[in-house]
This record gives C-alpha cells, structure tokens and sequence, in this order.
C-alpha cells in the first residue's frame, strides 16, 4: 500500500484551487504556481490517448500549452472529493468545446468525459496526479 504523506491541511482547498484555475483557462505561470519541479503526472489509457501516458512537469506545461489549440471553456462539475493527509480525490463531470476536428468529435462539439484524479500534495505544492478519464463519445 502506497505511503500517505503527511498531512497537508490546505491539500484539498490547494486542489480545487488548481481545478478552478484550469477552468478559468489559465496560463502556464498561473498553472505553474501548482506544480512541483518534480512532478509525475500519469494519465491512465483511455479514448483519446489508448496508451495512456506518464509526464514530467515541463511536458505537462508544454501540453497545456498545447490544449489551447484543442479546446475552450473547459467546464469541471465537481461530483466528490476525498482528503486524507496530502492525498486528494477528486471525481468530476469535465467538457469542453473542441477547437479541432478531433477522432470522435467535429471541431465546435462540447466533448464530456467522467473523471477522476488521485493527487499528492507535499509543502504546499502538487508533487503527482494520477487521472482516469472516461470519455462520452456523441451519438
């Protein structure tokens, strides 16, 4: 069983604020504050990606950069949160409008998927983020 890291009382408050600044589309220095020099982050297999994929903090910003090319008005529905010590689940209703034609979705479509994430949260910063995506295709 993976070791708990001690506890971080603002992890959740610091996660959510992570989750709202995504929504708010911000930048890399507004995401950056976030995020550990070393942070890992893991995105289980899934629709869009059937490998799945394992990041350092510079390919994450980079592909955030990226995102702005891909969608908008990313929209997270908060359905549960669980805290304990610096880990924090969080699962979610996540959309957004595609900017591009993507493989199951026409450029302007809203995409949807079920989300839910594991996050580390060590001195105040996110030091991983596991995510397992579940996408809705339209039918």
């Amino acid at each position: 069983m993976a070791e708990l890291i001690a506890s971080e009382p603002n992890a959740l408050e610091l996660v959510l604020d992570f989750i709202r600044t995504l929504e708010a589309g911000g930048d890399g220095g507004a995401i950056g504050r976030f995020l550990a020099a070393d942070i890992v982050l893991v995105e289980a297999p899934h629709l869009l990606a059937a490998e799945g994929s394992t990041r350092t903090r510079d390919q994450a910003m980079a592909g955030l950069d990226q995102s702005g090319e891909v969608v908008a008005d990313q929209k997270f529905g908060i359905r549960r949160t669980t805290c304990e010590g610096g880990r924090v689940v969080v699962e979610a209703d996540w959309s957004a409008r595609t900017l591009m034609d993507l493989r199951y979705w026409d450029a302007g479509e809203t995409i949807r998927a079920r989300t839910s994430s594991v996050f580390e949260v060590r001195d105040g910063l996110i030091i991983s983020q596991d995510s397992y995506d579940c996408y809705f295709v339209n039918s």
